[in-house]
């Protein structure tokens, strides 16, 4: 187990740091499919895995480099702390299976508005 969750993590880094996506989009699918989490549990371990090392040391190598807007960093952690609370709270009263099915959806339409995108560019 403890192999399985450490290549998830080096997965998850890696997509983090060279797309900027949030880890959770593979973690998530991982913990549930590979580590056999229950869906509550994996949304909940991705939060705390992803809590420090990518933003402290993802945004710190892009910052080195002049491509971090601090400013904008800093009211989008505004939302993403009042997000994260609200979003966490919802999550503990929907079913496991809706928010299986809602993670999946949300998954499927942003990787049709990256598709469409690209085709445009």
């Amino acid at each position: 187990m403890l192999l399985i969750l450490l290549c998830i993590g080096l997965a998850a880094g890696v997509l983090s740091g060279l797309f900027g996506v949030g880890g959770g989009l593979l973690i998530v699918p991982a913990l549930v499919f590979l580590a056999k989490f229950p869906t509550k549990l994996a949304l909940g371990t991705s939060l705390g895995a992803l809590l420090l090392p990518v933003g402290l040391l993802g945004a710190y190598t892009y910052w080195e480099y002049g491509n971090v807007n601090v400013r904008a960093s800093l009211v989008i952690a505004a939302g993403l702390t009042a997000g994260a609370y609200v979003g966490a709270r919802l999550a503990q009263v929907i079913s496991a299976a809706t928010l299986q099915r809602m993670f999946a959806v949300f998954m499927v339409a942003m990787a049709i508005q990256l598709w469409l995108k690209a085709r445009s560019a």
